[in-house]
C-alpha cells in the first residue's frame, strides 16, 4: 500500500470511528525493523492536533511477537505504570482497514539509534550524568506490573502466564520447539541450551519483562530520555531478564567496555534499579539471564535468516542479521567458560 492510500484509509477510518471530521497529514514513512512498519502522521480533527505514529506488522514475526492489540495493552499497562513511554492513543484490530491490525501512540521526540545513544557528542552531558539512573529506574516502574494487577484476563494469558517454579523451565523448552523448527543443526546452542537447564538459579518473583529492553528501543536528544518503545515482546518472566538483555554484547555498538548498552556500566545501573525498586539485583541470575539472551538471540537470528533464503520475505536485511548466529553461539559460550572458571 503506498503513502497516499495509507493516508485516505485512515482519514476515512477516524472520521467514521471518531464521529467527527478527520484530516491525515505529514504522512512519511519510519524505520520499523524486520517485522514491524511505522508511519509518522498528523491528525487534525475539530478538537486538536496530534503528531502520533502509526504502528502495523510488516510480514512475518520474531519469535512470538505480541498481536497489536495486545502490544497496545501493554503499553497502556506501562504508561499507567508511570515509566516514560509514548501514551497509546487508539487501537485498531480489525485487519480490513489497511490490511493488518494497527495502533496510534503520541510521536515523540529523539532518535533511538544505537551509535547515536552510545557515541555522539550531543549526549555526553546526559550520559555522563543520568542516562544509567533514568534507564534503570524507568525499567524498576516497568517490573511493578505483575499479574495481579491485570484485570484484562485475555492479556494476562497471551503474556503466557507462568510460576518462579516452571519460568525457566518453560522458556529452556520454548527455545528448543524453537531450534528444532530450524533446517539445520546448531551444536552449540544445544550445549549452551543443556548447561543453563542443570544451572538454572531459583526465580524470585514473576513480573513484566518488556523482553527487547536495550539501546535501540530508547528514544533520547540532548534533554535526555524520552520514552521507551517496542513492548512486541513483552511477557511474564524473571527481572533479571530484562537487565540481562540490555547488557548483551551485541547492544553496546562497539563500545564493549561500557556493559549497560554501551552507554553505562553494571555496578552503577544495579544501584540505580535497586534504588528505585528496592529488590537487589543477583549477579548471576544477569549472567544466566545474559547466556539465555544470547540463544534466543542466535536462534531468533537464524529464524530471520531463514525467511530470506527460503523466499518466504527476501530481503538484505534478514540475511545480514542470519549472518550474526555465530557471534551469538560464541558469547553464550564464552560467558559460560567465565562462570565455570570462576567457580
Amino acid at each position: 500500500m503506498d503513502i497516499k492510500e495509507l493516508q485516505d484509509k485512515v482519514e476515512v477510518h477516524l472520521t467514521s470511528v471518531w464521529k467527527e471530521p478527520v484530516k491525515v497529514t505529514n504522512i512519511f514513512h519510519l524505520s520499523g525493523g524486520a517485522c514491524q512498519d511505522n508511519y509518522a502522521l498528523e491528525i487534525n480533527s475539530n478538537t486538536s492536533i496530534k503528531s502520533v505514529v502509526l504502528r502495523t506488522d510488516k510480514g512475518g514475526s520474531l519469535l512470538s511477537s505480541l498481536s497489536k492489540r495486545d502490544e497496545f495493552k501493554v503499553a497502556e499497562l506501562v504508561h499507567n505504570a508511570g515509566v516514560k513511554t509514548p501514551t497509546p492513543v487508539f487501537l485498531e484490530e480489525e485487519s480490513s482497514i489497511i490490511g493488518a491490525p494497527f495502533f496510534l501512540m503520541e510521536k515523540i521526540a529523539g532518535k533511538a539509534t544505537g551509535r547515536y545513544i552510545t557515541k555522539d557528542k550531543e549526549l555526553d552531558p546526559y550520559r555522563k550524568t543520568k542516562m544509567v539512573s533514568d534507564i534503570a529506574s524507568n525499567l524498576a516502574k516497568l517490573h511493578t506490573v505483575i499479574p495481579e494487577f491485570v484485570t484484562d484476563e485475555e492479556l494476562k494469558h497471551k503474556l503466557k502466564l507462568v510460576t518462579t517454579n516452571n519460568y525457566i523451565t518453560v522458556a529452556i523448552s520454548d527455545l528448543r520447539q524453537s531450534l528444532d523448527g530450524l533446517p539445520e543443526a546448531h551444536p552449540a546452542i544445544e550445549l549452551c541450551l543443556n548447561w543453563m537447564e542443570s544451572h538454572a538459579p531459583n526465580v524470585d518473583s514473576i513480573v513484566l519483562v518488556h523482553g527487547d529492553y536495550r539501546t535501540g528501543n530508547f528514544m533520547m536528544n540532548a534533554n535526555g530520555l524520552q520514552g521507551i518503545l517496542d513492548f512486541e515482546f513483552a511477557h511474564w518472566g524473571d527481572r533479571h531478564e530484562d537487565i540481562a538483555w540490555l547488557c548483551m554484547r551485541d547492544w553496546r555498538f562497539g563500545r564493549l567496555n561500557k556493559e549497560v548498552g554501551g552507554f553505562g556500566d553494571r555496578k552503577d545501573f544495579y544501584r540505580e534499579y535497586e534504588t528505585t525498586s528496592g529488590i537487589p539485583v543477583d549477579p548471576f541470575k544477569v549472567t544466566f539471564w545474559e547466556i539465555m539472551g544470547n540463544v534466543r538471540w542466535a536462534i531468533g537470528s537464524a529464524q530471520q535468516a531463514e525467511r530470506h533464503l527460503s523466499g518466504k520475505d527476501k530481503g538484505i536485511e534478514l540475511a545480514s542479521i542470519g549472518r550474526r548466529t555465530a557471534e551469538m553461539e560464541w558469547e553464550a559460550m564464552r560467558l559460560i567458560e567465565e562462570l565455570e572458571n570462576a567457580v
